[in-house]
């Protein structure tokens, strides 16, 4: 938090403030407001890894024929942009795919530039190049998160099949000497994230590691996002804190209230002739509340299998 007041201007830190008390406080108090605290964008919901610990291994989501694959339009993007400016102070490029293999990733990133107090992207840098450099730091990018959950091979590239750390490891350093060199007064957090699922990853390895190539390390715990489906069913009545500050919004304008249900089956409704206010007050999203706050998240699938709160 800290480090995120530190990139604002002063002027801007009393909307920050506003915005941290909505996404903290509204799901506690089940609060409303026109918009969410949160917007996370999906640019594409296709990915080059198959890690082992996302739904990415569900072969009846990435298989094309079901559907779920594509990349997010420039013009939905736009869309969605347009409709956040001035409404929504963070937004989030990442959810179920590689944001940087989006056809039209570098357009996108431009029309984010002085719209939002923090734009967070999460990358997994195996695509990281030149070009895609010079479009993130010369975006409205303020957080960018590469995700790496190891220092040492085999390991890396066990957690993150179809990945290689050397070639990440460079495109990361081809990065950080681009930002030094050619846009120090870039306002940008760097971070390496890793998913902590596995007793032999070592977190102070990993900053010793990474630490000299960005700003932050830290390690998230694993939650079985790789198919909730088949998940065992939990006693958890805690409602879900997403449904009250974040909206996900994939590649083809579908609207869904998290990404654990990455199959959608709980989605509010598309983008395409509707509003985003409207969709996050819609009857599904609202009647989805009521049942989490009614104690009933048991009775809703997959919900009964999720162990986010």
């Amino acid at each position: 938090m800290a480090k995120e007041i530190d990139l604002l201007a002063e002027r801007d830190i009393a909307r920050y403030l506003v915005h941290r008390y909505r996404y903290e406080i509204h799901p506690q108090l089940h609060a409303l407001d026109d918009f969410p605290p949160y917007l996370q964008i999906e640019p594409t919901s296709i990915c080059n890894y198959r890690c082992v610990f996302c739904y990415q291994t569900d072969n009846s989501f990435t298989r094309r024929s079901k559907g779920f694959m594509g990349h997010m339009t420039l013009e939905t993007f736009m869309n969605l942009i347009d409709q956040a400016e001035s409404n929504i102070e963070f937004i989030s490029l990442a959810s179920r795919g590689e944001p940087m293999l989006c056809k039209d990733i570098n357009s996108t990133l431009a029309y984010t530039r002085g719209k939002f107090l923090n734009l967070k992207l999460n990358t997994n840098a195996s695509v990281l190049d030149e070009e895609k450099a010079h479009a993130i730091l010369q975006s409205g990018v303020n957080t960018l998160v590469f995700s790496a959950d190891a220092a040492e091979e085999p390991l890396y590239s066990q957690l993150r099949v179809n990945g290689s750390l050397e070639k990440v490891l460079g495109n990361i350093g081809r990065f950080q000497k681009i930002r030094e060199t050619q846009y120090s007064q870039v306002k940008i957090i760097t971070r390496v994230s890793g998913v902590r699922v596995r007793a032999e990853q070592d977190l102070e390895g990993m900053v010793s590691y990474w630490g000299g190539l960005v700003d932050q390390v830290a390690f998230v715990d694993y939650v079985p996002w790789e198919n909730v489906y088949d998940a065992t069913y939990t006693n958890i009545a805690t409602p879900c804190s997403d449904l009250w500050r974040r909206m996900f919004v994939w590649w083809d304008g579908r609207v869904n209230p998290c990404d654990v249900d990455y199959r959608s089956t709980l989605t509010a409704g598309l983008l395409a002739g509707s509003k985003l206010k409207d969709l996050w007050r819609s009857e599904a999203y609202e009647a989805l509340r009521s049942r989490h706050a009614g104690n009933l998240r048991s009775a809703v699938s997959p919900c009964n299998r999720c162990v986010v709160v």
